[in-house]
């Protein structure tokens, strides 16, 4: 008998009634291994953990509480967007440093925390390396609040504040959901009652032709697929990796965008994940200016040392 298909609604509901992923393979006549696989994809595509219980209303709950995309029409000016900051307490890198300077200096129209603002280490699906250290929730949640102010602070009367929420940031909730269920939309158990400030979404449209948003595609070509595949500029996070990708054809030029991270690149957030291997990551963020409505090509500023960033051909103390 041939495997059944299935829809990704149909397998959130077999984890809420049946628990185990072999009786769910069963039910669905096909290898466990799918079943797996089918949950991490849809994982990380709605940015929340699937287990047993009542993971299928938490999901819609989730999706229902964040506005799908926040569109903006924005004719001239500066988009200014920060990824991957993961702060945590007592640590202000010279990228954050960076960009409240920016928010100050080029005016932006709109700032955008491009995801994993928050780390959550201690309420993460992996367990802790060797007896590590990590932050509570509240020290960052309230580390997270001041860096926050600080850029809202920095930045102009009138402009707006969105964050375009990635898969650390979706471990409050998630966590929450699952284990404590009976608390659903009571005021603090979301994200963005902690944040009134800033605007939550999974993505943000710009012009109907500049995508942003946490992440698309993965691997070192990321920004390459994304591009390509979304048939839009796109701007991303997740993979720390700041570069920009054009991509030209009959439509003309398009880009793809790795914002980089507000973080630094071995800040203790990584360094027991990460085994202190070297990365291909750079601490950096992004640039966006718009002229008549077109965006120019996109802009990094990148760190250069621990009191500069590098822009447009010069160093800029920060």
């Amino acid at each position: 008998m041939a495997a059944q298909k299935f829809t990704d609604d149909e397998l959130i509901g077999a984890f809420q009634e049946l628990k185990s992923p072999t009786l769910i393979a069963k039910k669905f006549n096909c290898d466990v291994r799918r079943i797996y696989h089918r949950r991490r994809n849809i994982e990380a595509k709605l940015g929340v953990e699937i287990k047993s219980g009542s993971i299928r209303n938490t999901i819609h709950e989730q999706l229902d509480n964040h506005p799908s995309v926040k569109q903006l029409e924005i004719k001239d000016g500066v988009v200014l967007i920060g990824s991957d900051a993961h702060y945590w307490p007592n640590i202000i890198t010279t990228a954050h440093r960076g960009f409240v300077h920016f928010c100050d200096w080029l005016k932006p129209r709109v700032v955008i925390m491009n995801g994993d603002v928050c780390d959550f280490a201690t309420i993460s699906r992996f367990p802790p390396i060797g007896w590590e250290s990590r932050p509570s929730v509240i020290q960052e949640i309230e580390t997270c609040q001041d860096r926050l102010e600080e850029i809202v602070q920095a930045a102009p009367k009138g402009a707006a504040f969105i964050w375009t929420l990635g898969n650390h940031d979706g471990r409050l909730e998630t966590k929450l959901a699952s284990c404590a269920p009976e608390f659903a939309k009571v005021s603090g158990v979301h994200l963005k009652d902690h944040f009134p400030r800033w605007t939550p979404a999974w993505m943000a449209m710009i012009n109907n032709d500049v995508v942003v948003k946490h992440r698309f595609k993965g691997g070192i070509h990321a920004p390459h697929n994304n591009v390509i595949q979304s048939g839009k500029s796109i701007v991303t996070g997740h993979l720390h990796s700041a570069k920009v990708t054009p991509w030209s054809d009959y439509n003309g030029t398009r880009y793809g965008v790795d914002c980089g991270s507000l973080a630094e690149p071995y800040g203790p957030q990584f360094q027991d994940y990460t085994e202190l291997n070297p990365v291909n990551w750079r601490s950096a963020f992004c640039v966006l200016t718009f002229v008549d409505g077109v965006l120019l090509a996109p802009e990094l500023a990148m760190k250069w040392d621990e009191n500069h960033v590098q822009f447009r051909g010069q160093l800029v103390k920060v």
